[in-house]
Protein backbone atom coordinates (compact mmCIF):
# COMPACT_ATOMS: atom_id res chain seq x y z
CA UNK A 1 0.00 0.00 0.00
CA UNK A 2 1.32 3.62 -1.04
CA UNK A 3 1.92 5.76 2.22
CA UNK A 4 0.67 9.66 2.15
CA UNK A 5 4.19 10.83 0.79
CA UNK A 6 4.35 7.77 -1.93
CA UNK A 7 0.59 8.70 -3.35
CA UNK A 8 1.31 12.58 -3.12
CA UNK A 9 5.24 12.28 -4.63
CA UNK A 10 3.59 10.21 -7.90
CA UNK A 11 0.88 12.58 -8.51
CA UNK A 12 3.12 15.60 -7.99
CA UNK A 13 6.47 14.44 -9.24
CA UNK A 14 7.80 17.97 -9.03
CA UNK A 15 7.56 17.87 -5.32
CA UNK A 16 8.69 14.86 -4.41
CA UNK A 17 11.91 15.76 -2.81
CA UNK A 18 10.62 18.10 -0.54
CA UNK A 19 7.75 15.89 0.46
CA UNK A 20 10.19 13.24 0.97
CA UNK A 21 11.66 15.65 3.18
CA UNK A 22 8.71 17.39 5.09
CA UNK A 23 6.52 14.87 5.76
CA UNK A 24 8.60 12.78 8.86
CA UNK A 25 8.63 16.06 10.52
CA UNK A 26 5.01 16.54 10.14
CA UNK A 27 3.87 13.43 11.65
CA UNK A 28 4.47 14.33 15.49
CA UNK A 29 1.44 17.22 14.35
CA UNK A 30 -1.09 14.73 13.18
CA UNK A 31 -2.51 14.17 16.18
CA UNK A 32 -2.87 17.10 18.55
CA UNK A 33 -2.83 17.57 22.38
CA UNK A 34 -4.89 20.74 22.11
CA UNK A 35 -7.63 18.92 19.95
CA UNK A 36 -8.24 16.24 22.05
CA UNK A 37 -8.49 18.91 24.35
CA UNK A 38 -10.82 21.24 23.31
CA UNK A 39 -12.92 17.88 21.73
CA UNK A 40 -13.00 17.02 25.60
CA UNK A 41 -14.55 20.30 26.49
CA UNK A 42 -17.26 20.32 23.56
CA UNK A 43 -18.23 17.01 24.75
CA UNK A 44 -18.42 17.83 28.40
CA UNK A 45 -20.48 20.98 27.58
CA UNK A 46 -22.93 18.65 25.34
CA UNK A 47 -23.34 16.47 27.99
CA UNK A 48 -23.82 18.39 31.36
CA UNK A 49 -26.53 20.40 29.37
CA UNK A 50 -28.15 17.16 28.21
CA UNK A 51 -28.53 17.87 24.60
CA UNK A 52 -31.80 15.86 23.34
CA UNK A 53 -32.94 15.10 19.59
CA UNK A 54 -35.64 18.00 20.26
CA UNK A 55 -33.11 20.53 21.06
CA UNK A 56 -32.57 20.30 16.72
CA UNK A 57 -35.54 20.98 15.75
CA UNK A 58 -35.73 24.65 15.71
CA UNK A 59 -38.77 27.54 16.54
CA UNK A 60 -40.26 29.60 14.13
CA UNK A 61 -42.59 32.93 14.38
CA UNK A 62 -41.58 35.17 17.56
CA UNK A 63 -39.22 31.88 18.91
CA UNK A 64 -40.60 31.93 21.98
CA UNK A 65 -39.53 29.31 24.75
CA UNK A 66 -36.57 28.07 21.80
CA UNK A 67 -35.22 25.37 24.26
CA UNK A 68 -32.83 24.24 21.49
CA UNK A 69 -31.83 27.56 21.19
CA UNK A 70 -31.10 28.23 24.85
CA UNK A 71 -29.40 25.34 25.29
CA UNK A 72 -27.29 26.05 22.28
CA UNK A 73 -26.30 29.37 24.55
CA UNK A 74 -25.42 27.65 27.70
CA UNK A 75 -23.60 25.47 25.87
CA UNK A 76 -21.14 28.30 24.54
CA UNK A 77 -21.01 29.57 27.45
CA UNK A 78 -19.45 26.77 28.98
CA UNK A 79 -16.90 26.32 25.96
CA UNK A 80 -16.27 29.84 25.31
CA UNK A 81 -15.76 31.11 29.11
CA UNK A 82 -18.75 33.69 29.19
CA UNK A 83 -21.50 34.52 31.83
CA UNK A 84 -23.98 34.85 28.93
CA UNK A 85 -24.26 34.25 24.73
CA UNK A 86 -25.97 35.07 22.41
CA UNK A 87 -26.00 32.60 18.94
CA UNK A 88 -28.19 33.51 16.60
CA UNK A 89 -29.11 32.53 12.47
CA UNK A 90 -29.94 36.16 12.47
CA UNK A 91 -26.44 37.74 12.66
CA UNK A 92 -25.41 37.54 9.34
CA UNK A 93 -21.25 37.56 9.45
CA UNK A 94 -18.77 38.18 11.80
CA UNK A 95 -18.35 42.03 10.87
CA UNK A 96 -22.49 41.80 11.80
CA UNK A 97 -21.48 40.19 15.42
CA UNK A 98 -18.76 43.03 16.08
CA UNK A 99 -20.92 45.92 14.98
CA UNK A 100 -23.40 44.21 17.52
CA UNK A 101 -20.93 44.43 20.17
CA UNK A 102 -19.32 47.21 19.63
CA UNK A 103 -21.96 49.48 19.16
CA UNK A 104 -24.67 48.14 21.36
CA UNK A 105 -21.99 48.70 24.65
CA UNK A 106 -20.58 51.86 23.33
CA UNK A 107 -22.45 55.59 23.44
CA UNK A 108 -22.23 58.94 22.21
CA UNK A 109 -19.23 60.25 23.44
CA UNK A 110 -17.71 57.29 24.55
CA UNK A 111 -14.70 55.66 23.31
CA UNK A 112 -13.43 52.70 21.64
CA UNK A 113 -9.95 51.81 21.65
CA UNK A 114 -8.06 49.27 19.32
CA UNK A 115 -4.62 48.08 20.58
CA UNK A 116 -3.67 45.84 17.64
CA UNK A 117 -3.89 48.48 14.72
CA UNK A 118 -6.15 49.02 12.10
CA UNK A 119 -9.16 46.35 11.55
CA UNK A 120 -10.21 44.29 8.97
CA UNK A 121 -11.17 46.27 5.93
CA UNK A 122 -14.69 45.25 6.36
CA UNK A 123 -15.17 46.44 9.75
CA UNK A 124 -13.22 50.12 8.48
CA UNK A 125 -16.17 50.47 6.41
CA UNK A 126 -18.28 50.75 9.80
CA UNK A 127 -15.68 53.37 10.98
CA UNK A 128 -15.82 55.02 7.50
CA UNK A 129 -19.37 55.54 6.82
CA UNK A 130 -21.00 58.42 8.10
CA UNK A 131 -24.74 57.03 7.75
CA UNK A 132 -26.97 55.46 10.27
CA UNK A 133 -25.34 52.83 12.21
CA UNK A 134 -22.02 53.89 11.58
CA UNK A 135 -19.97 54.83 14.51
CA UNK A 136 -19.90 58.61 13.69
CA UNK A 137 -23.44 58.74 13.28
CA UNK A 138 -23.72 57.28 16.73
CA UNK A 139 -20.98 59.85 18.43
CA UNK A 140 -18.77 56.90 19.23
CA UNK A 141 -15.20 57.96 18.76
CA UNK A 142 -12.89 54.48 17.95
CA UNK A 143 -8.62 55.32 18.28
CA UNK A 144 -6.44 52.78 16.98
CA UNK A 145 -2.64 51.78 18.35
CA UNK A 146 -0.55 49.48 17.23
CA UNK A 147 0.90 46.35 18.42
CA UNK A 148 4.85 46.16 19.18
CA UNK A 149 7.29 45.14 16.67
CA UNK A 150 7.68 41.85 18.63
CA UNK A 151 3.83 41.28 18.23
CA UNK A 152 2.86 42.97 22.06
CA UNK A 153 0.73 45.62 23.27
CA UNK A 154 2.00 48.86 23.39
CA UNK A 155 0.88 49.50 27.00
CA UNK A 156 2.57 52.47 27.84
CA UNK A 157 0.58 53.93 24.93
CA UNK A 158 -2.49 52.47 26.35
CA UNK A 159 -2.04 54.03 29.48
CA UNK A 160 -1.45 57.17 28.34
CA UNK A 161 -4.84 57.11 26.19
CA UNK A 162 -6.74 55.19 28.88
CA UNK A 163 -9.82 58.46 30.11
CA UNK A 164 -12.89 58.32 31.38
CA UNK A 165 -14.74 58.11 28.19
CA UNK A 166 -12.52 54.76 26.98
CA UNK A 167 -15.56 51.99 27.20
CA UNK A 168 -13.98 49.54 25.09
CA UNK A 169 -10.80 48.09 24.49
CA UNK A 170 -10.50 46.16 21.00
CA UNK A 171 -8.97 43.28 20.34
CA UNK A 172 -8.30 41.78 17.01
CA UNK A 173 -6.94 38.44 17.30
CA UNK A 174 -6.30 37.17 13.49
CA UNK A 175 -3.95 39.11 11.15
CA UNK A 176 -5.80 39.73 8.71
CA UNK A 177 -4.61 40.76 5.36
CA UNK A 178 -1.14 41.72 7.02
CA UNK A 179 2.18 40.08 8.24
CA UNK A 180 1.96 41.03 11.89
CA UNK A 181 1.78 37.75 14.53
CA UNK A 182 -1.98 37.01 15.58
CA UNK A 183 -2.61 37.80 19.63
CA UNK A 184 -2.56 34.82 21.69
CA UNK A 185 -5.20 34.24 24.73
CA UNK A 186 -2.08 34.31 26.83
CA UNK A 187 -1.59 37.75 25.50
CA UNK A 188 -5.40 38.93 26.48
CA UNK A 189 -5.09 37.63 29.97
CA UNK A 190 -2.34 39.30 30.81
CA UNK A 191 -4.06 42.86 29.57
CA UNK A 192 -7.24 42.03 31.31
CA UNK A 193 -4.72 41.42 34.45
CA UNK A 194 -2.91 44.84 33.70
CA UNK A 195 -5.88 46.44 33.30
CA UNK A 196 -7.24 45.62 36.74
CA UNK A 197 -4.77 47.79 38.44
CA UNK A 198 -6.12 51.04 36.49
CA UNK A 199 -8.51 53.63 37.65
CA UNK A 200 -10.67 53.41 34.38
CA UNK A 201 -12.02 49.37 33.44
CA UNK A 202 -13.16 49.21 29.96
CA UNK A 203 -14.76 46.18 28.92
CA UNK A 204 -12.51 44.05 26.44
CA UNK A 205 -13.77 42.91 23.42
CA UNK A 206 -11.87 39.96 21.30
CA UNK A 207 -12.84 39.42 17.64
CA UNK A 208 -12.17 35.56 18.26
CA UNK A 209 -12.57 34.86 14.07
CA UNK A 210 -10.38 32.02 13.03
CA UNK A 211 -9.43 32.08 16.58
CA UNK A 212 -11.09 29.36 17.95
CA UNK A 213 -9.80 26.07 19.02
CA UNK A 214 -6.65 26.65 17.98
CA UNK A 215 -5.53 26.76 21.62
CA UNK A 216 -6.18 25.19 24.71
CA UNK A 217 -7.97 28.35 26.26
CA UNK A 218 -10.53 30.92 24.40
CA UNK A 219 -10.31 34.80 25.23
CA UNK A 220 -13.52 34.53 27.66
CA UNK A 221 -11.28 31.92 30.23
CA UNK A 222 -8.36 34.77 30.08
CA UNK A 223 -10.38 37.66 31.50
CA UNK A 224 -11.91 38.88 27.87
CA UNK A 225 -15.16 40.37 28.61
CA UNK A 226 -16.70 39.73 25.40
CA UNK A 227 -15.82 37.34 22.95
CA UNK A 228 -17.38 37.23 19.26
CA UNK A 229 -17.00 35.47 16.13
CA UNK A 230 -18.65 33.98 13.21
CA UNK A 231 -20.92 30.53 13.04
CA UNK A 232 -19.23 30.11 9.11
CA UNK A 233 -15.76 30.22 10.86
CA UNK A 234 -14.22 27.88 13.33
CA UNK A 235 -17.60 27.17 15.40
CA UNK A 236 -19.49 26.39 12.81
CA UNK A 237 -17.46 23.62 11.62
CA UNK A 238 -18.04 23.60 8.15
CA UNK A 239 -21.93 22.88 8.53
CA UNK A 240 -23.41 25.89 10.08
CA UNK A 241 -25.05 27.81 7.05
CA UNK A 242 -25.11 30.95 8.90
CA UNK A 243 -24.86 32.85 12.22
CA UNK A 244 -22.53 34.59 14.69
CA UNK A 245 -22.14 34.75 18.54
CA UNK A 246 -21.26 36.80 21.18
CA UNK A 247 -20.10 35.63 24.53
CA UNK A 248 -19.08 36.98 27.87
CA UNK A 249 -20.47 39.22 30.98
CA UNK A 250 -24.29 39.38 30.66
CA UNK A 251 -24.96 43.18 30.51
CA UNK A 252 -22.37 43.67 27.47
CA UNK A 253 -24.31 40.55 25.78
CA UNK A 254 -27.76 41.56 26.76
CA UNK A 255 -26.86 44.83 24.87
CA UNK A 256 -25.90 43.81 22.20
CA UNK A 257 -29.29 41.67 21.99
CA UNK A 258 -31.04 45.10 22.08
CA UNK A 259 -29.30 45.85 19.72
CA UNK A 260 -29.67 43.15 17.03
CA UNK A 261 -33.63 42.44 18.28
CA UNK A 262 -35.00 45.81 19.74
CA UNK A 263 -34.53 46.83 23.47
CA UNK A 264 -35.88 45.52 26.41
CA UNK A 265 -36.59 42.31 24.44
CA UNK A 266 -32.73 40.93 26.02
CA UNK A 267 -32.67 37.76 23.30
CA UNK A 268 -36.31 36.53 24.39
CA UNK A 269 -37.52 36.64 20.84
CA UNK A 270 -35.46 35.34 17.58
CA UNK A 271 -36.79 31.80 15.71
CA UNK A 272 -33.99 29.41 14.54
CA UNK A 273 -35.69 27.79 11.52
CA UNK A 274 -34.12 25.13 10.50
CA UNK A 275 -30.82 25.78 11.34
CA UNK A 276 -30.27 24.39 14.84
CA UNK A 277 -29.11 20.86 13.87
CA UNK A 278 -26.08 21.82 12.03
CA UNK A 279 -25.24 24.91 14.74
CA UNK A 280 -25.10 22.12 16.94
CA UNK A 281 -23.32 19.91 14.95
CA UNK A 282 -20.97 22.03 13.61
CA UNK A 283 -19.74 23.24 17.11
CA UNK A 284 -19.67 19.41 18.22
CA UNK A 285 -17.43 18.84 15.05
CA UNK A 286 -15.19 22.44 15.32
CA UNK A 287 -12.42 21.13 17.29
CA UNK A 288 -11.89 17.80 14.98
CA UNK A 289 -12.06 20.26 12.05
CA UNK A 290 -10.28 23.12 13.17
CA UNK A 291 -7.23 20.66 14.06
CA UNK A 292 -7.24 19.33 10.69
CA UNK A 293 -7.06 22.96 9.27
CA UNK A 294 -3.78 23.63 11.59
CA UNK A 295 -2.44 20.91 10.35
CA UNK A 296 -2.62 21.75 6.70
CA UNK A 297 -1.34 25.68 7.53
CA UNK A 298 1.77 23.32 9.00
CA UNK A 299 2.27 21.12 6.35
CA UNK A 300 1.60 24.47 3.45
CA UNK A 301 4.34 26.03 5.64
CA UNK A 302 6.67 23.50 5.22
CA UNK A 303 6.37 22.88 1.95
CA UNK A 304 7.05 26.08 1.06
CA UNK A 305 9.86 26.85 2.85
CA UNK A 306 11.47 24.02 1.75
CA UNK A 307 10.59 25.45 -2.15
CA UNK A 308 12.46 28.42 -0.90
CA UNK A 309 9.60 30.68 -0.20
CA UNK A 310 8.58 33.31 3.23
CA UNK A 311 6.05 32.62 4.86
CA UNK A 312 4.69 33.41 8.69
CA UNK A 313 4.61 31.59 10.63
CA UNK A 314 6.95 28.85 10.11
CA UNK A 315 5.79 25.55 9.89
CA UNK A 316 6.73 24.76 13.59
CA UNK A 317 5.75 27.48 15.36
CA UNK A 318 2.99 27.90 17.97
CA UNK A 319 -0.43 28.68 16.64
CA UNK A 320 -2.78 31.67 17.44
CA UNK A 321 -4.93 31.50 14.27
CA UNK A 322 -5.69 29.24 11.29
CA UNK A 323 -4.67 32.34 8.73
CA UNK A 324 -0.86 30.71 6.89
CA UNK A 325 0.93 33.06 4.81
CA UNK A 326 3.45 32.67 1.82
CA UNK A 327 4.99 35.44 -0.26
CA UNK A 328 4.90 34.61 -3.66
CA UNK A 329 6.68 37.26 -5.20
CA UNK A 330 4.24 37.89 -8.45
CA UNK A 331 0.60 38.42 -9.16
CA UNK A 332 1.26 35.69 -11.90
CA UNK A 333 1.86 33.25 -9.04
CA UNK A 334 -0.64 34.37 -6.32
CA UNK A 335 -3.25 33.85 -9.78
CA UNK A 336 -1.55 30.29 -10.26
CA UNK A 337 -1.68 29.37 -6.45
CA UNK A 338 -5.01 30.24 -6.25
CA UNK A 339 -6.61 28.98 -9.60
CA UNK A 340 -5.11 25.71 -8.34
CA UNK A 341 -6.60 25.61 -4.94
CA UNK A 342 -9.94 26.69 -6.91
CA UNK A 343 -9.47 23.90 -9.11
CA UNK A 344 -9.37 21.24 -6.22
CA UNK A 345 -11.88 22.58 -4.42
CA UNK A 346 -15.22 20.27 -4.54
CA UNK A 347 -17.62 23.15 -5.74
CA UNK A 348 -16.84 25.68 -8.46
CA UNK A 349 -14.12 23.94 -9.41
CA UNK A 350 -14.24 24.66 -13.08
CA UNK A 351 -14.14 28.39 -11.83
CA UNK A 352 -10.81 30.68 -12.48
CA UNK A 353 -10.30 33.24 -9.98
CA UNK A 354 -9.40 36.48 -11.32
CA UNK A 355 -8.36 40.07 -9.38
CA UNK A 356 -11.33 42.23 -8.58
CA UNK A 357 -12.30 45.56 -7.01
CA UNK A 358 -13.52 44.70 -3.42
CA UNK A 359 -14.80 47.47 -0.44
CA UNK A 360 -12.49 48.80 1.84
CA UNK A 361 -9.31 47.65 -0.10
CA UNK A 362 -6.77 50.01 -2.32
CA UNK A 363 -6.05 46.89 -4.99
CA UNK A 364 -7.79 44.35 -6.22
CA UNK A 365 -7.92 41.16 -4.48
CA UNK A 366 -8.07 37.42 -5.88
CA UNK A 367 -9.97 34.70 -3.56
CA UNK A 368 -9.79 31.15 -3.93
CA UNK A 369 -13.28 29.37 -1.84
CA UNK A 370 -15.13 26.56 -3.59
CA UNK A 371 -16.97 25.86 -0.04
CA UNK A 372 -20.37 24.14 0.30
CA UNK A 373 -20.70 27.36 2.74
CA UNK A 374 -20.06 30.46 1.13
CA UNK A 375 -17.51 32.53 2.90
CA UNK A 376 -17.18 29.24 4.92
CA UNK A 377 -12.57 29.66 5.41
CA UNK A 378 -12.70 26.73 7.72
CA UNK A 379 -13.28 24.65 4.33
CA UNK A 380 -10.53 25.57 2.58
CA UNK A 381 -9.54 28.94 0.66
CA UNK A 382 -6.83 31.41 -0.27
CA UNK A 383 -7.06 34.81 -1.54
CA UNK A 384 -4.46 38.25 -1.00
CA UNK A 385 -4.86 41.52 -1.94
CA UNK A 386 -2.52 41.56 -5.22
CA UNK A 387 0.28 44.14 -4.15
CA UNK A 388 3.99 43.56 -3.57
CA UNK A 389 5.58 41.15 -1.82
CA UNK A 390 1.97 39.44 -3.29
CA UNK A 391 1.54 37.60 -0.39
CA UNK A 392 -1.42 34.69 -0.40
CA UNK A 393 -3.35 34.09 3.03
CA UNK A 394 -4.51 30.46 3.01
CA UNK A 395 -6.51 28.71 5.77
CA UNK A 396 -8.97 26.14 6.50
CA UNK A 397 -9.72 22.24 4.87
CA UNK A 398 -12.16 20.22 6.50
CA UNK A 399 -9.48 17.11 6.59
CA UNK A 400 -5.90 16.74 6.05
CA UNK A 401 -6.41 14.63 2.83
CA UNK A 402 -8.16 17.57 1.00
CA UNK A 403 -5.46 20.01 2.40
CA UNK A 404 -2.81 17.93 0.88
CA UNK A 405 -3.87 17.58 -2.40
CA UNK A 406 -4.97 21.05 -2.65
CA UNK A 407 -1.73 22.46 -0.99
CA UNK A 408 0.06 20.49 -3.29
CA UNK A 409 -1.76 21.36 -6.52
CA UNK A 410 -1.03 25.27 -6.16
CA UNK A 411 2.83 24.80 -4.77
CA UNK A 412 3.11 22.34 -8.09
CA UNK A 413 1.32 25.05 -10.35
CA UNK A 414 3.82 28.17 -8.99
CA UNK A 415 6.67 25.85 -9.40
CA UNK A 416 5.65 24.79 -13.43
Amino acid sequence: MLTETQFLSRKFPALAKALAAVMPSLEPYRISAIDLHNQARVLEAFSQHRVDSYDLLGSTGYGYNDCGREKLEAIYCQVFGGEAALVRPQIASGTHALWLGLSGNAQPGDEIIAITGQPYATLATVLAQTGPGSFKSLGIEFKTIDLLPDGGFDLDALAGSLSAKTKIIYIQKSRGYSLRNPVSTKQIGELASWLKGKAVSPAVIVDNCYGEFVEIREPGEAGADLTIGSLIKNPGGGLAETGGYLVGRKDLVTNAADRLLAPGLAGEIGSTGNYLRAMYQGLFLAPHFVGQAVYNARFAAAMAEYLGLVTTPHWDEDRYDLVQTIELGSAEKMGKFCRAIQAASPVDSFVAPVPGEMPGYQVPVIMAAGTFIQGASLELSADGPVEPPYIVYYQGGLSVQHGMLAIAAALAAISS
